[in-house]
């Protein structure tokens, strides 16, 4: 193709680019020598960037002891995950450090310490490993396996973990390939529907899962990335070397979890049928949460899962289920609390909210009866605090105290400090009146006067609906800011009296004023 052909051709592509660029709301910028000198100048300091992000981990030098210590701030209870993890997770980075420092350890084989977390929701699995990848300076990709489907045509494809990684890491390709992705509902793919898995499809998504956690070039672009495409064609049309389009798996760290109800069974099936002798009566009245540490490479095969699969998880840790103690010392020690976070709610409206012990032990018991972990703390507080948040910001409450029957019995304590506050209530709306006036006249430069049985009737109709004065002057008297603006310019008065009739009727009695207002003196 000659040159101007190539140039005309490039041109025509460039056209429609734009334009489907357009349809989309978004925009392309086609780099200049201006940019690509701007470019050239910028390198040396995008270069020192790209160093200090990776600089936590060619210098990592954490000890395991550093890692559990600092997931204790956070997590309660899972020690044994805590230590499995922070073991895990040293000798996966000091590998990496190695293989920075010397290229050559690129060259030996090494086996990732993928791992597996076994146990029931809301137990601090996911919240495990966040903290982790926090604490470590690396991105973190959380995603659930059962949106994943073989094709990638019909659910997700695997290889948008690596993408979404990516994205996680600001668009730095190198920084990504060090990062943490967490599947979690992983039993959900099992291909045996003995066991209510998913059909043989899920088989074809961990042969895809399989080539991410051994070590292959992932595409940057998936296969319905138009744009990323196109982008790709131009580059070439203009003899650009194309961008980055891959990334390395070899360093990624791949979590994955689920809480295997049925692989519990299984297993306790199979102990029972083994167990001889004096200990056949104990080992068969295993828990689940105790049956899963008992798991085995054939446990997991017979679930639904493919061996070479299986074997690219060599980590495995069973995560335990939270009592009601457990929950209390989740809110009373661990930072980040659930009760911290409803502290600072209630702070935004200027409350002080102050739970007695009673009240966090009466919250646990209720948050473990949900069955749901940890995430039962947050379902109950809801439950419990939800009408509060709705009516003390109108009241003039600077604390909320709440103890055992609050918890307990969240309306009725309500009900009784409304009542009490019901005085205070009043104070509110005869406040929320005066701020009405003064706005009025701050905006109109007109002053607005109530009679005294006029704000009685506008207080009475508030109480009464339980709304506040500025909704209900927006809706009854909505016409008096177009009534009041005629009336001071036919009579030049800049104050105006609010009788109790304008507030029963407001229709009429403000278009007799106005009538009145156009009749000469």
């Amino acid at each position: 193709m000659s040159e101007p052909d190539r140039k005309e051709n490039f041109k025509s592509l460039e056209e429609q680019f734009r334009e489907m660029l357009r349809k989309a709301n978004l925009s392309f910028v086609v780099p200049g020598a201006a940019t690509a000198g701007a470019a050239r100048e910028t390198a040396p300091e995008e270069d020192e960037k790209k160093q200090d992000k990776l600089k936590h981990i060619r210098e990592f030098s954490l000890k395991p002891r550093e890692v559990r210590d600092y997931l204790n701030r956070f997590v309660i209870r899972q020690e044994e995950a805590k230590k499995v993890l922070s073991v895990a997770i040293c000798d996966h980075y000091n590998h990496v450090r190695r293989c920075i420092e010397r290229p050559g350890e690129l060259e030996r084989e090494y086996a990732k310490h993928n791992t597996i977390l076994l146990g029931p929701t809301g137990v601090g699995k996911t919240y495990l490993v966040r903290c982790i990848a926090r604490l470590i300076g690396v991105p973190f990709v959380k995603a659930d396996a059962t949106k994943f489907s073989e094709t990638g045509y019909v659910g997700y494809d695997v290889e948008d973990l690596v993408r979404d990684l990516v994205k996680a890491a600001d668009g730095d390709v190198e920084l990504a390939q060090y990062g943490i992705i967490f599947l979690d509902e992983i039993d959900k793919i099992a291909s045996s529907g003995a066991y209510g898995g998913r059909d043989v499809s899920g088989r074809g998504v961990q042969i895809n899962l399989l080539k991410l956690m051994e070590e292959t070039e992932a595409g940057l672009f998936s296969q319905t990335d138009l744009i990323g495409q196109v982008q790709a064609v131009m580059d070439m049309q203009r003899g650009k070397d194309s961008a980055r389009r891959t990334i390395n798996t070899r360093h990624i760290l791949f979590i994955v979890s689920g809480a295997f109800d049925k692989l519990a069974e299984q297993v306790q099936r199979r102990i029972k049928a083994g167990s001889i002798g004096f200990g056949r009566d104990s080992m068969s009245e295993l828990r689940a949460g105790d049956s899963l540490r008992y798991a085995e490479t054939r446990d997991f095969i017979e679930y639904g899962f493919e061996p070479e699969f299986v074997g690219r998880l060599p980590v495995r840790v069973v995560c335990d289920a939270l009592s009601a103690d457990d929950l209390t010392e989740i809110m009373l020690r661990s930072e980040d609390s659930i009760l911290e976070q409803y502290r600072a709610d209630f702070e935004g409206y200027g409350i002080d909210l102050r739970i007695a012990g009673e009240a966090v032990k009466a919250i646990a018991r209720m948050a473990f009866e949900e069955k749901t972990g940890a995430r039962g703390l947050m379902t109950v507080l809801e439950r419990v605090f939800r009408d509060f948040k709705f009516e003390l910001p109108s009241l003039p409450v600077k604390t909320l105290a709440a103890d055992r029957r609050l918890v307990e019995a969240p309306t009725e304590s309500l009900k009784d400090m409304m009542a009490r506050k019901e005085s205070l209530r009043l104070d509110v709306l005869r406040e929320e009146l005066a701020a009405y006036a003064r706005d009025f006249d701050k905006e109109q430069g007109i002053s607005l006067k109530f009679t005294t049985e006029a704000r009685r009737r506008i207080i009475d109709a508030c109480m009464e609906k339980n709304e506040s004065v500025k909704d209900f002057c927006r809706e009854r008297l909505r016409d008096i800011e177009y009534a009041v603006r005629l009336i001071t310019r036919n009579t030049g008065k800049r104050a105006f009296t609010v009788t109790a009739a304008i507030v029963d009727n407001p229709s009429d009695e403000l278009s007799k004023r106005v009538a009145r207002s156009f009749r000469k003196p």
